[in-house]
């Protein structure tokens, strides 16, 4: 598959299925685990996933140098191989920024970018509409919006993405935990099926599906790609039955693995530590942010373990 292909699936269907927001293995502050990221590359895929998402919140991606973050576009772009489309974001404080990494994403052979307002400032609307304008013009690839406002300080509304999507976006990834402005988008665009609504929020992924949105970009398939896979076929299927025994399974994992830790960070010390117990890839996290300690450590390979036994 050539790249000029996947541009056109773009265009003429939406995004749907798991996207794995892909944590960013790391050595150390500076260097990738690159072993590391190969192997979790490969897990993704063997596990069924419809797309990588790389450089969002759980990458990393704000904490990174321009150099680290140039470098793994360009390794996950040359082991993905055209094997699943691979998604690249390119939030930064400045609009120059932004374009740089979608130029490098762009030569690398990624299929699209991801935006979410910069953070730092408070944004107000219109200011957020102008911006979009003016990122919008200098992209040469297709652009998913990401509302993320935990971290940006900003929540789209409903109109700010209806302008976004004048402007060209194929989608949002809903990262709010808000199920009624969820329900307002899929209102919103029920007539606008090309545009893919995908919820960041792993509970929502049947309800998502169920009124008309298109999967989801679930953190937790870092380590079970195949469980939320399997969760999206189920909502697509509208399969009750195992849609209410995955669903279990997902709030097992909230309540045990994403509970380990007391940081506000704790969701992605768990998907790396976790990682870092199935032999994947190392758990070093980028500064500020910090690993688990070795309490944490092994309160997660007992819940790994338990979880393993009984799936």
């Amino acid at each position: 598959m050539d790249s000029d292909f996947s541009f056109l699936c773009y265009m003429n269907s939406p995004l749907k299925g798991i996207i794995t927001p892909l944590i960013t293995p790391l050595a150390n502050y500076k260097e990738l685990d690159l072993p590391g990221t190969q192997r979790l590359i490969e897990h993704q895929i063997s596990g069924k996933v419809d797309a990588l998402f790389i450089l969002g919140s759980t990458g990393e991606g704000p904490s990174l140098s321009y150099a680290l973050r140039k470098e793994l576009i360009s390794r996950v772009c040359e082991w993905v191989d055209q094997r699943i489309p691979v998604l690249v974001g390119i939030t930064d404080t400045s609009l120059e920024g932004s374009l740089e990494i979608s130029a490098h994403a762009e030569s690398a052979g990624a299929d699209a970018v991801v935006i979410a307002p910069p953070y730092y400032y408070p944004i107000a609307d219109e200011e957020i509409v102008l911006y979009l304008q003016q990122l919008a013009s200098g992209l040469s690839l297709p652009f998913v919006l990401y509302n993320m406002p935990s971290h940006t300080k900003l929540h789209l509304s409903v109109e700010i993405v209806k302008q976004a999507h004048e402007l060209g976006a194929i989608g949002i990834k809903d990262s709010s935990g808000d199920m009624l402005f969820l329900n307002s988008l899929l209102n919103a665009f029920k007539e606008s099926p090309g545009f893919s609504i995908l919820s960041g929020t792993e509970l929502f992924l049947p309800e998502t599906i169920r009124y008309g949105g298109h999967g989801g970009v679930t953190g937790g398939a870092n380590l079970f790609p195949e469980l939320f896979a399997s969760l999206y076929l189920a909502a697509v299927s509208d399969d009750s039955e195992s849609i209410l025994k995955l669903r279990e399974t997902v709030s097992m994992i909230y309540e045990t693995i994403y509970r380990v830790g007391k940081d506000s960070s704790r969701f992605l010390q768990s998907y790396k530590c976790g990682l870092s117990v199935m032999g994947i890839c190392n758990d070093y996290m980028a500064p500020p942010l910090q690993s688990f300690g070795p309490a944490e450590r092994k309160q997660m390979e007992t819940y790994m373990n338990e979880f393993t036994r009984l799936t």
